[in-house]
């Protein structure tokens, strides 16, 4: 199954959708702007929270936790390297391979490709593409790019 993010969304007070290998709105993001942390909230089309993904405050590094049906699922974190970014996702035994900088990556469990994330070129407004190989790992994955893909903007930014 595929999504699609555009260019340029990943703003963490702002709101987007993701659109599904159709064009059809799939899901929104909803970040809030006047809050303790950076926090998004995944939602379906019809407005019920799916995913909500947290910073947490007090951390060294950058740390979000993903949480689902109001049940934290994993934590995200980016470690420390000085030649290239490293996520690792506590809970899920989820890796991330590639890289994020670039929008290029795929993540894997024990070897099976989860997600991968690819830009596709020459669109109207570059899109970014999420390959999601499991229907039931759509919401899960794309809350995990999402958080990722968030703190790597973040990163660029300062």
């Amino acid at each position: 199954m595929r999504l699609y993010m555009k260019e340029k969304v990943f703003s963490w007070n702002e709101q987007f959708t993701v659109k599904d290998e159709n064009g059809w709105d799939k899901f929104f993001v909803e970040g809030e702007f006047f809050s303790w942390g950076k926090k998004l909230h995944l939602l379906n089309i019809h407005n019920e929270e799916l995913a909500f993904i947290q910073q947490k405050l007090f951390t060294w590094m950058p740390r979000y936790s993903v949480s689902v049906g109001g049940r934290e699922i994993a934590e995200i974190r980016k470690e420390f390297t000085f030649f290239f970014e490293r996520y690792v996702i506590d809970g899920l035994g989820w890796e991330v391979e590639g890289s994020v900088w670039d929008h290029d990556y795929v993540i894997r469990k024990n070897g099976r490709e989860i997600v991968r994330i690819f830009k596709e070129w020459f669109t109207w407004g570059d899109s970014y593409v999420l390959d999601i190989a499991d229907p039931a790992d759509e919401i899960i994955a794309l809350a995990v790019v999402l958080t990722i893909d968030c703190v790597a903007e973040s990163s660029r930014n300062n």
